[in-house]
């Protein structure tokens, strides 16, 4: 199935929803063969790229009128002010990893990588006619001798945070990344994204948004999502995580009392490029071992759960076989997995030291007990060995203890509303305004002037079109949302008050024109 990447000078990022859920039934997602051998893996790593421009309208021209065009062309139009000089290397940033893989591979080595391009900032190279990244990308996402290199995480196509974007504007962005992506990619290469990285690292922890959250992203297939260390708590007893090298089980509980689950991948440590920049997780990583996943277990590397433990308490209590041990710890003993993420383009760091860091650690580290890996096939591996979500150790959104501990199970949102009101005054530093890659900013203080104009945006986008069930097809709704989804960037927000929220607000205006 081939999708036109553009219809009506618009991005097509609705309309085709039901030829994609048809194409993707009949597209088998695809075993990753990426020739690792796991008998003699202890530990491993991941990293991941996230890359982003906003759309914005152009400063030269009359803001009421001006085109809506990539940051990334006005500072390559503009290359004398600021830090516009890094527009070039921007440029190269986005499609370098297109070099780096094939180069890799024909030595021999086993390179990887997860990437996480907003769905902005792939319309924004695409208006600017930059053929070279889209043909670097496609050669690693779409050539069978790369492609298990590469793993792409799903994304939001208008960089949201989703702690504060309405439940139901997060799910068409969640959906029109996809729609974009398997019109510029195509469905094969869709059927393969498992992940899901959220902008800003945000995670909801208000109950009823987390549940949202993670609904929409089953809904839309997603096996696994990427989440800061800090922003969750083990279910038990709120307290932070054990060891965070392994999987978990994100539990998302609504007031209703209805539960969902997703795999949830742990990004240790706060935001800070030099950790991929420097290739830290792979140094981090040699220094772990196996871990013992079992229901219930908290054992780490350095206690009963390794491998070595295991046997010995095999024969203690039997004298077991050789072969019945041996079964016994494949099923019960992975390898310790770090993963990081870090902006792919932003700083010197990334600009200049990654690049020759990534190739030196990638041939240092294939084909060692310590490889490079991506999420998708280390839980592949897992589920070969056996290994279910349900064994994972549970958590969920930090503070969440502390509600679940005043409410009864399907209280409704009128309690829980109480309860938070409650905790509140309890608790000036107590809220449910969501976790990100820092603690210290808040997504929803602060940004009232840019805040109201998006609600009300999004409050008529769904009077006006999704009450009425308008065909996503409609080339109306397909302006409007495009409008909607690019004013609900987190860049608007980020400031404050200014020059980027005035851009903002107009384009809440535009939607809000379009829809009346």
């Amino acid at each position: 199935m081939n999708l036109p990447a553009y219809l009506d000078g618009v991005p097509n990022i609705c309309g085709s929803e039901a030829m994609i859920a048809d194409a993707m039934s009949r597209v088998a997602r695809p075993l990753c063969k990426g020739g690792i051998d796991w008998t003699c893996v202890k530990s491993a790593y991941a990293i991941a790229l996230h890359m982003h421009q906003p759309l914005i309208p152009d400063p030269d021209q009359p803001l009421g009128s001006a085109e809506i065009i990539s940051n990334l062309k006005h500072m390559m139009d503009h290359p004398n002010v600021g830090d516009n000089h890094n527009a070039e290397v921007f440029h190269w940033c986005y499609k370098r990893m297109g070099e780096f893989i094939p180069q890799l591979v024909a030595e021999g080595k086993q390179p990887r990588v997860m990437l996480d391009y907003s769905g902005t900032l792939l319309h924004g190279l695409h208006a600017m006619g930059l053929d070279d990244v889209f043909e670097n990308l496609r050669t690693i996402t779409c050539d069978s001798r790369y492609r298990h290199c590469v793993e792409w995480l799903g994304s939001a196509w208008g960089h949201p945070v989703a702690p504060s974007t309405p439940v139901q504007d997060f799910r068409l962005h969640v959906q029109a990344w996809r729609h974009f992506f398997a019109a510029l990619f195509g469905v094969e290469a869709l059927a393969r994204v498992q992940g899901f990285s959220p902008a800003e690292m945000a995670l909801p922890n208000h109950p009823d948004v987390c549940y949202e959250f993670v609904r929409t992203l089953k809904d839309n297939g997603y096996r696994w999502v990427l989440v800061q260390e800090h922003t969750v708590e083990h279910v038990e007893d709120g307290r932070p995580l054990r060891y965070p090298h392994r999987p978990h089980r994100l539990v998302a509980r609504n007031s209703a009392g209805e539960t969902l689950a997703i795999t949830a991948i742990i990004k240790t440590q706060g935001s800070d490029t030099k950790l991929v920049g420097q290739m830290q997780p792979y140094f981090e990583a040699m220094g772990l071992g196996r871990v013992e996943l079992k229901p219930g277990s908290e054992k780490d590397r350095s206690g009963s759960g390794s491998v070595e433990a295991l046997e010995r308490r095999s024969v203690e209590a039997g004298g077991a076989s050789t072969h019945a041990r041996m079964h016994a710890c494949t099923l019960a003993s992975v390898p310790s997995l770090v993963t990081q993420i870090a902006d792919g383009e932003n700083g010197g760091v990334m600009m200049n030291e990654f690049p020759p860091k990534y190739v030196q650690v990638m041939e240092e580290s294939s084909g060692t007990p310590t490889p490079p890996v991506n999420v998708g096939e280390y839980l592949e591996h897992l589920d070969l060995l056996g290994v279910r979500e349900e064994d994972f150790p549970e958590i969920q959104p930090v503070l969440q203890h502390r509600i679940w501990t005043r409410l009864e199970r399907g209280a409704g949102p009128d309690a829980l509303k109480g309860a938070i009101e409650q905790l509140s005054r309890e608790d000036s530093r107590f809220h449910v305004e969501g976790g990100s890659w820092t603690n210290n900013i808040s997504w929803v203080r602060g940004y009232k002037d840019i805040l109201e104009p998006m609600a009300a945006a999004s409050v008529l986008f769904n009077e006006t079109m999704l009450r009425p069930s308008v065909p996503t097809s409609d080339p109306r709704y397909r302006s409007a949302l495009f409008h909607l989804l690019t004013s609900q960037t987190s860049c608007y927000r980020y400031w404050g008050s200014g020059l980027w929220t005035d851009w903002g607000r107009e384009l809440c205006r535009r939607t809000m024109e379009i829809l009346r």
